[in-house]
């Protein structure tokens, strides 16, 4: 499958996306397994809670950090296709009533609504065994780059990502915290999947170490940046964000701790961080520096 031409290094993002993003939502569909009957509630609950009309960021971010680094990788949008699988078999888990309680997701009723608890469980982790062998499987790819791939995403999934995340927002988050108690939550539970995108663009890419800690420095700085965004659009209409209103009403956030002014300079402070990491790795103008500007625009 071709990705974005190599050949073109004054691509425009918007462009870009819409290339890439058309690719990673047919790639899924064909990823993704087929209901084997019309009871298969398993399988059409994992299609509808991955196809649903979503922004594709992890997957977008993976695919266009490969393009800066001038890596061509055909197999690696199966990759980028995992990442979107395991993001949406965590926001199963996360919408339960024994969790977060949400009743919306991407302006459609939760996967336990439409479905029930159970088949809500059962397809979160029937997705995220599907998204280690999708990975496992990625053609056009080294034996070696496909196992490091797994070990990147257990990281991000497991006891140390966004496992550990989703328990301390939950046993934490209505609690008084520190600052930067409420920041490790937000890395573990938002950028570890931003860290396993970006850590893993630099795996195909064949980068050194040392850039590979650049990039998961741009992706640690995302993360950050990206909870405050979705902190900060909390308590708009649910017909702009898709999912429910005042979800963080009860928790302890950058927001609740500083206030909402305090809390936009912390966002553009972690994407001037992560700009200047992109500088040092010569992406200062590339699509991925340009994806941050158009995610985090004032």
């Amino acid at each position: 499958m071709a990705l974005l031409s190599n050949t073109r290094p004054g691509l425009a993002l918007e462009p870009a996306l819409l290339a890439l993003r058309t690719q990673v939502d047919a790639r899924l569909g064909e990823l993704l397994p087929e209901p084997e009957h019309a009871q298969d509630l398993i399988a059409e609950a994992m299609r509808e809670g991955v196809l649903a009309p979503g922004k594709r960021v992890r997957p977008l971010l993976m695919l266009l950090a490969l393009h800066d680094l001038d890596a061509h990788a055909p197999g690696a949008i199966d990759i980028a296709c995992s990442l979107e699988m395991v993001h949406a078999a965590s926001l199963f888990l996360d919408d339960l009533p024994c969790m977060d309680d949400a009743t919306l997701r991407r302006g459609r009723p939760t996967l336990h609504i439409r479905y029930g608890e159970d088949v809500a469980v059962l397809a979160s982790v029937a997705l995220l065994s599907h998204a280690f062998a999708v990975v496992a499987a990625a053609p056009e790819l080294s034996a070696s780059v496909r196992t490091r791939a797994v070990g990147l995403l257990s990281q991000a999934i497991g006891p140390y990502g966004l496992v550990r995340g989703q328990f301390y927002d939950l046993h934490g988050g209505r609690q008084a915290r520190a600052l930067d108690a409420i920041a490790t939550a937000n890395q573990l539970k938002t950028g570890s999947l931003f860290i396993a995108a970006l850590e893993t663009a630099g795996l195909i890419a064949g980068s050194s170490r040392a850039d590979i800690a650049s990039l998961r420095s741009v992706a640690q700085e995302f993360g950050l940046a990206f909870q405050l965004l979705d902190d900060l659009n909390d308590g708009k209409a649910s017909e702009q964000t898709g999912k429910d209103a005042h979800q963080d009403r009860d928790k302890t956030t950058v927001i609740a701790l500083l206030g909402r002014d305090a809390a936009r300079q912390q966002l553009r402070l972690h994407v001037r961080r992560a700009n200047a990491q992109l500088e040092r790795l010569g992406l200062a103008d590339g699509l991925t520096a340009q994806l941050l500007a158009r995610i985090f625009a004032d």
